[in-house]
């Protein structure tokens, strides 16, 4: 039996016995009206401002979004079944456009009456079905019977179910800490703050702004790396970021046991004969004239937008992490290769920008050569003449292509 049931069962019987509400002024159930809406297609009030009622809905329709994605997926891996966000979204939809026909509030997942339903132990979606069977046969008979139920009974179990929620609060701010993750840990304490001081609406708001923010900001920017010939090995080429340069163990793993769709970051591009017997004391120098530029993402409008104003950066100081104010430090640029081995697609938009960009080195008389491109972008290279436009890409790997740039355009690539 759901503890929660006996607590309300007794404290009613323990309420009338007692006369808890008339004797001692304690704020009771009270009498509430059971009768049943009727279907009625909804419509705005004459006098209503439509400006306010817009707001007002795209509001709610957030918060209760954002809460059922919330509810869904934190008890979906807590029990280990899978939730479909669209059928999700189509049953709030749906159920809220049948709600209004009978004035009914709008919808969407609880945190607390989904904590009860766990701990009542509810298996599955047969569990609502049964709760609004019980919340009809209630309303029709069984609210006298809740007369003298104490409010703060009802108050006690949701903020118990509430409070249990918050018990990996604790362990998830400690491992922030662990892993000084400051900016999660601002965002987790600030969104708290605006919880507690103004609203829990203005919270939910808050963070499904920033958060918003946060990924347009990071999809805005593509991932690339700026790579340079090992002083070791000839035909190893590594990024120029001031990373240490990867142990034996790294590249005997990529080289025998790893896809190259999850290369890890500071593994090295092979060319042509490369070793992989490599000293742990290598470096990665950059090749005067010659920029070699690695793209770790699918390219689409989104991350494409900065790409041309990251190559500008790169060509004139090599390193992303120089500031723009400081004077060019490299060289003038006689050839770019792009490395795309974790470019598996590539959107018209992308495509666009990444045309006009070999147009542009091409008018600089920069040569263009791409290497490790895959099927599906090579199609899309070959529909949009890109060999026409100055960019070739019939390399298997850098040390091809600066083989190339070597013999038929001497560019000194030592």
């Amino acid at each position: 039996v759901p503890d929660t049931l006996v607590v309300i069962v007794l404290t009613t019987a323990i309420s009338w016995a007692s006369r808890l509400g008339q004797a001692h002024g304690v704020v009771i159930f009270g009498q509430v009206d059971g009768d049943l809406p009727r279907f009625r297609l909804p419509h705005i009030p004459r006098y209503a401002d439509s400006k306010d009622i817009v707001s007002s809905a795209l509001t709610i329709t957030m918060i209760g979004v954002v809460e059922s994605v919330i509810v869904a997926r934190e008890y979906a891996g807590r029990n280990h079944y899978a939730v479909s966000s669209n059928r999700e979204l189509v049953a709030l939809g749906v159920s809220n456009a049948v709600g209004s026909t009978f004035r009914a509030y709008p919808a969407f997942g609880s945190l607390s009456r989904s904590k009860l339903n766990d701990r009542a132990q509810a298996k599955s979606q047969l569990s609502g079905v049964i709760t609004a069977l019980l919340v009809i046969a209630s309303l029709l008979g069984l609210l006298p019977y809740l007369y003298h139920l104490p409010r703060g009974v009802l108050a006690a179990i949701i903020t118990d179910a509430v409070i249990s929620l918050l018990s990996a609060t604790p362990g998830a701010i400690a491992f922030l800490f662990k892993v000084q993750a400051w900016s999660d840990l601002f965002l987790l304490l600030f969104i708290c703050f605006c919880s507690v001081a103004a609203s829990v609406e203005t919270g939910i708001l808050l963070a499904v702004v920033i958060s918003l923010i946060m990924v347009i900001k990071r999809s805005n920017m593509p991932r690339i790396k700026l790579l340079g010939r090992s002083t070791e090995n000839d035909n190893d080429f590594y990024p120029i970021d001031g990373a240490p340069p990867p142990s034996r163990n790294l590249l005997r793993r990529l080289s025998f046991g790893s896809s190259t769709d999850s290369q890890d970051d500071e593994a090295p591009s092979r060319g042509a004969g490369s070793s992989n017997s490599l000293s742990t004391d290598a470096q990665a120098r950059h090749i005067d004239g010659v920029l070699i530029v690695r793209i770790e993402e699918p390219l689409y409008f989104a991350n494409a937008g900065q790409l041309h104003a990251r190559l500008n950066r790169m060509e004139m100081y090599g390193d992303m992490r120089t500031h723009p104010s400081e004077a060019p430090r490299m060289s003038p640029t006689r050839a770019v290769v792009f490395d795309l081995i974790g470019m598996s697609d590539i959107d018209g938009s992308a495509l666009e920008i990444l045309l006009g960009i070999v147009h542009e080195y091409a008018r600089r008389q920069v040569r263009v050569l791409f290497v490790r491109v895959c099927e599906d972008v090579r199609a899309r290279f070959e529909q949009a003449h890109m060999a026409a436009a100055g960019g070739d890409y019939d390399f298997s790997d850098i040390g091809m292509a600066l083989l190339h740039l070597e013999q038929q355009l001497c560019i000194s690539t030592a």
